[in-house]
């Protein structure tokens, strides 16, 4: 195996395994969905709000390594929705929203094509020093893990609710 394909396999299972984060599919099976726009406990953000703003944040990342040229949004703005009235079926659409956004980015990684040290189209500088597609993808890695990490609470909350 070469080191390349190595470092892809390494960061393919980082985003696709159980390693030391949780896993979206595990957090979000049977997710309480009749309490997805519930604010527990001072927290400025429903389960649903979570989940829109990692769908949100990976499609940005997407667009970023593969949209020339890329409309930066606001931030924190344009990051979070402004909405606590989300039904069970868009809950249904960002899951597959997220899921196909995540399959798009794992086809880039597994292009031999895609140079994970070079920097990605849309990261010139001044801002795009070191916007490789390495940093993307553990980016989106590194979020993903964080964010599951905030619904994992917020469904222990609602659950002892």
């Amino acid at each position: 195996m070469t080191s390349d394909s190595a470092l892809r396999r390494h960061v393919r299972d980082l985003l696709t395994k159980a390693q030391a984060h949780l896993m979206f599919d595990d957090v979000i099976r049977d997710f309480p969905l009749a309490r997805l726009n519930e604010r527990r406990d001072g927290l400025p953000y429903s389960a649903f709000e979570v989940l829109w703003h990692l769908r949100f944040t990976q499609r940005d990342i997407l667009n970023f390594v593969r949209e020339e040229p890329y409309e930066e949004v606001a931030w924190p703005a344009a990051y979070w929705p402004h909405r606590q009235d989300a039904t069970e079926a868009e809950w249904h659409a960002e899951v597959a929203a997220f899921r196909a956004d995540l399959a798009a980015l794992l086809a880039l990684l597994d292009d031999p094509r895609t140079d994970l040290f070079a920097v990605v189209p849309n990261g010139r500088p001044p801002q795009g020093e070191g916007q490789t597609w390495l940093r993307e993808f553990l980016l989106v890695a590194d979020h993903n893990a964080y964010h599951l990490g905030t619904l994992t609470v917020l469904r222990r909350l609602l659950d002892g609710a």
